[in-house]
């Protein structure tokens, strides 16, 4: 065929339509991935990533579900499509069509699902639970032919603190029979998404993909597996949430949709974590925007939420997650250096959907009237206010603390009973997370100076007071970081959770005598306290710590419990007498530790350095 012809029928094409010079259109990413029928709230927005989509537009033929606004944004390759979904709209695949000048261009078939539950019937973690806390890297090895995978940038390495260790999803099903049997009713796991970093990437929370369980931890359909066989076991899901930052290699920082998708236009300032700005009546505006937009470190791009979409973005995210695992409660990390008005809506979105959900905010200040701050119920100078129903107790935890390491054993508890007596200024104290230690902090046991006693009236506390538990991995064995405070050794592995361990906790294989002690002292008393209505839902009444003693009661219409815990090293006398209008009518306590009967007459002799848990028995 002759050029001369060849140019003519191209230029035929072009005059019908049939052919276009423009940029081929193609789909990427839409996210959510799928969403549910029955929700509370009708309205879904769609982020359709790909070449040039922001050229096509969208339509629907599907009963119950309508395209109500087709959003445009700098970037052609992003298209946002906000849906209508019915109540009458019926699970199926909702076909998406993407047309230009009339002729569909790409079809997406787009999955709207079945609710296994309505959001009132998903019940959040509550005063009858004890979490236990997992870093995943770190727990079990459950599958090593998974950590390395071909593409991603951190390899294993064992030997490196820092580094990838190997513990995954699978290792966490393989010993859920072990943190049943130990007595936790919730698992709180550090975040198991995609960290697609260079290095120091097993912690979780340099997000790259917010849709994506990490492949060397698992799959999403693991991450579901899990949930579904802890349920069975009588253990609910609590996630770790990000939504301040991202890790800087997530698929978007390559091809942002707007300019101020990234806070100070995507170049690291980072922030002077100032958390006071927050409350502070006389802030300067850089200093409050220093602090809020500001990022943790270069690695972790700061997410603007006052954009609306990126905002839209992070609610569904979250309401995805609980609808896809079932989850029983969100942690949300970093929590005061969000957007507060976001967190307002972030919140409230959840807490709409799931009213009988439960989620813990991180803001980690001894002070709490930073913390109460932030709780709903809360009535704040500044008139803010929240659907954020709980928050750790980070001023409690400090308090115990230093109330255990105080020189002078007269003074021991004075600080931690002068905190709990501010419980005035929060709204809802009971549902607060108490805890020794954590994944960001030295462990319990290095924090006081690894003194089994206080060790163990340490946890006494934490597991007999307000609030709802939360245990570090671990810590039944006495893992410790001392001398260094660095986070790679306090998140240490796992005693026996990899092949050729030579101590194995799972076990008891090569435990030492105060492991073993430790890990018994636990377990009783968190298999106890999840029988212990009293404690699930009784009131508090303590007294003033006198002579490195601390007593206070729990109890309701139906028992009492008396809680002794003595910084004495040796054995010490307690009258009786000041508690009389607790101990009115008791005959005995028995302690449930030791099974040992006290007679509640005119005094009793104390252990030294050891707790008393006793179950108080009435005439």
């Amino acid at each position: 065929m002759k050029s001369q012809q060849i140019l003519a029928i191209f230029a035929a094409l072009l005059l019908t339509g049939c052919f276009t010079l423009q940029a081929q259109s193609s789909i990427q990413r839409v996210e959510p991935p799928n969403w549910w029928a029955g929700m509370k709230n009708p309205s879904l927005q769609l982020l359709v990533y790909g070449e040039n989509m922001s050229e096509l537009y969208p339509s629907i033929n599907y009963e119950g579900v309508s395209v109500e606004r087709v959003i445009r944004v700098p970037n052609p390759n992003y298209l946002f499509i906000d849906l209508e979904i019915e109540a009458q709209a019926r699970p199926g695949n909702i076909e998406i069509s993407f047309q230009e000048d009339g002729k569909t261009i790409l079809t997406h078939s787009y999955p709207l699902l079945a609710r296994e539950k309505s959001g009132e019937e998903m019940r959040g973690y509550d005063n009858a639970d004890v979490m236990y806390l997992v870093t995943p890297d770190r727990f079990v090895n459950g599958n090593p032919a998974n950590d390395y995978v071909e593409g991603m940038r951190e390899k294993p390495d064992r030997s490196n603190p820092g580094g990838r260790h190997g513990g995954d999803i699978q290792g966490m099903i393989d010993k859920l029979d072990y943190i049943a049997d130990m007595g936790f009713t919730a698992l709180w796991l550090n975040p198991v998404l995609e960290n697609d970093m260079d290095s120091f990437s097993y912690h979780g929370y340099s997000i790259t993909d917010f849709y994506r369980v990490d492949p060397r931890y698992g799959s999403n359909e693991e991450y579901l597996r899990l949930a579904n066989l802890a349920r069975e076991k009588g253990i609910i899901m609590i996630m770790d949430m990000i939504t301040n930052h991202c890790g800087s290699n997530h698929w978007w920082m390559d091809d942002l949709p707007t300019g101020d998708w990234i806070n100070f236009g995507g170049e690291f300032v980072p922030t002077n974590h100032k958390k006071a700005v927050i409350q502070d009546p006389y802030v300067a505006q850089p200093d409050y925007k220093g602090f809020v937009d500001g990022w943790f470190v270069k690695t972790m791009p700061d997410l603007n939420q006052r954009n609306e979409l990126m905002s839209t973005y992070l609610i569904q995210n979250s309401i995805w997650w609980v609808e896809y695992l079932g989850l029983g409660g969100i942690r949300m990390d970093t929590y005061p250096y969000n957007d507060m008005d976001f967190m307002t809506d972030w919140t409230c979105a959840i807490m709409e959907e799931y009213p009988n959900f439960n989620i813990v905010g991180e803001e980690w200040v001894g002070n709490p009237t930073i913390v109460s701050f932030w709780q709903r119920g809360k009535e704040n100078p500044n008139g803010y206010t929240s659907c954020l129903p709980g928050l750790m107790d980070f001023p409690l935890q400090e308090a115990m603390r230093k109330s255990l390491n105080e020189e002078d054993s007269d003074k021991a508890f004075q600080q931690l009973y002068e905190m709990l007596a501010q419980d005035f200024l929060y709204p809802e104290p009971y549902n607060l997370v108490v805890f020794p230690d954590n994944h960001d902090m030295s462990r319990w046991y290095t924090q006081v100076n690894e003194d089994f006693g206080f060790f163990k009236l340490g946890l006494a506390y934490v597991l007999t007071t307000r609030g709802i538990p939360q245990i570090y991995y671990g810590t039944e064995v006495l893992m410790a970081n001392p001398g260094t405070d660095s986070h790679g050794i306090i998140r240490s592995d796992f005693p026996g959770g990899w092949a050729g361990d030579k101590v194995n906790a799972f076990t008891g294989q090569g435990l030492n005598e105060k492991q073993r002690q430790a890990m018994a002292f636990m377990k009783k008393l968190v298999s106890w306290r999840k029988g212990a209505e009293v404690v699930h839902t009784g009131h508090l009444m303590h007294y003033v710590p006198k002579d490195g003693v601390y007593v206070f009661f729990r109890y309701n219409d139906n028992g009492k419990v008396m809680v002794i815990l003595n910084a004495n090293e040796a054995p010490t006398a307690l009258e009786l007498g000041r508690f009389s209008q607790m101990l009115t009518g008791v005959k005995s306590g028995t302690d449930v530790l030791t099974g040992k009967v006290f007679e509640m007459k005119d005094g009793i002799t104390l252990p030294g350095k050891e707790p008393l848990v006793l179950e108080l028995s009435q005439d």
